[in-house]
């Protein structure tokens, strides 16, 4: 199925990049923006876009080849054309064009509209029955320039974004490691690292990934699990304590974030809206069974019409807490709880990196400190 916008205001159409660069709306305006930016060549990367939908919407900024699974040219796609790639009986339908693939690649650098936004590379999407995927195929470079931008603030200090680029790209490769046999390597979510193609994008992420190009973080020869957070409440965690496996890097040290946003936080709940979101009626008391002796709750005993024992995860998870750190507080009509950090708290503090950073700390001490006895170095697909 293919569609013509009917101006560069249409639903479909409304790029957000376009939008925020003001009063230059049009595509010679945005194609002037994007040349600006020269590509960089490195390793290729796949990341899911679009996952477990009916269709997806295709653009390009400039003249893209669409081709089938085996690499047969069955189109062309124009700039200020789109496409809408359907599911459709186990495969994909574009009018009367039926595949179990479909390959859209911008010619000349060009950038590719996938879904909701703009990204660079490719698109490639996949048939899974009655649903689609979308995974874009993108440098890792331009990748980072991206993902920078979607998990820490533009306007962070240039030696906590370098941090943040390293950990990132190191976190990218340590997946790709594991996911030769499927269609992706990440997706663009919490569950791998945020990506939002071109519209997280800024001078200051581009900067960051361009002085740190191809660097990772290795132990032992391997990429490490560059785990990542916003805040830890004044002393990161050990991994084994959080998650499962035990690793030399991943261990819990002192943190600089206090007095950041992400340090302290409290939520209060009724007994009512307790009992709605554990599922357990008429609770009458929480408390912590196990922490970790920095203090992250591991479990918790809850006592209502039945008495529970709950991981730490999932109680944060329905409460939709900022931090396993927290301790709980019986009020009148229900529970205050008192916390510190913002995420998991494994790794690098992105808000201690921060501070230590402001303090004239360079990336690679900061990266030293979050992860323990880990060597600096040129990832081989970019030598």
């Amino acid at each position: 199925m293919a569609f013509t916008p009917k101006s560069r205001t249409a639903k479909f159409f409304t790029p957000t990049r376009i939008l925020q660069l003001g009063k230059q709306t049009g595509w010679i305006s945005l194609l002037l923006w994007l040349i600006t930016i020269a590509p960089v060549q490195a390793a290729q990367l796949r990341v899911a876009v679009a996952q477990k939908v009916s269709e997806v919407k295709i653009g390009t900024s400039t003249t893209a080849i669409i081709s089938d699974e085996n690499g047969k040219k069955i189109g062309e796609l124009q700039p200020k054309q789109g496409l809408i790639a359907q599911a459709k009986n186990g495969e994909i339908s574009i009018g009367d064009i039926h595949v179990a693939q479909l390959w859209v690649k911008p010619q000349q650098n060009g950038q590719i509209w996938i879904g909701d936004r703009w990204y660079r590379g490719s698109v490639r999407v996949i048939s899974t029955g009655k649903q689609l995927l979308a995974v874009n195929h993108v440098d890792l470079e331009q990748y980072l320039y991206s993902v920078l931008g979607a998990e820490m603030s533009t306007t962070f200090p240039a030696e906590a974004l370098k941090a943040q680029a390293v950990a990132a790209r190191t976190y990218a490769l340590y997946r790709s490691q594991s996911t030769s046999q499927k269609p992706f390597d990440v997706d663009s979510t919490q569950a791998s690292q945020v990506y939002r193609g071109l519209s997280s994008e800024a001078n200051t992420t581009q900067s960051a990934v361009n002085a740190t190009l191809g660097q990772i973080m290795t132990y032992q020869g391997k990429p490490i699990l560059a785990a990542f957070h916003s805040a830890s409440g004044g002393h990161t965690e050990n991994v084994e304590d959080i998650w499962t496996d035990r690793v030399p890097y991943l261990r819990g040290v002192p943190d600089y974030d206090a007095g950041t946003p992400g340090y302290e936080w409290t939520k209060t709940f009724s007994n009512s809206e307790l009992s709605k979101s554990l599922k357990i009626n008429n609770i009458k008391s929480i408390a912590p069974d196990r922490t970790t002796q920095f203090g992250s709750v591991v479990s918790l005993k809850i006592n209502g019409d039945t008495s529970v024992n709950l991981p730490g995860d999932k109680v944060r998870t329905a409460l939709k807490l900022r931090s396993l750190r927290f301790t709980i507080t019986p009020t009148p009509t229900g529970f205050l709880l008192t916390g510190r950090g913002y995420g998991h708290g494994l790794g690098m503090s992105q808000w201690g990196a921060y501070n230590l950073a402001q303090q004239g700390m360079k990336y690679p001490s900061i990266l030293a400190h979050y992860y323990q006895g880990v060597e600096i170095g040129k990832s081989i697909a970019t030598k």
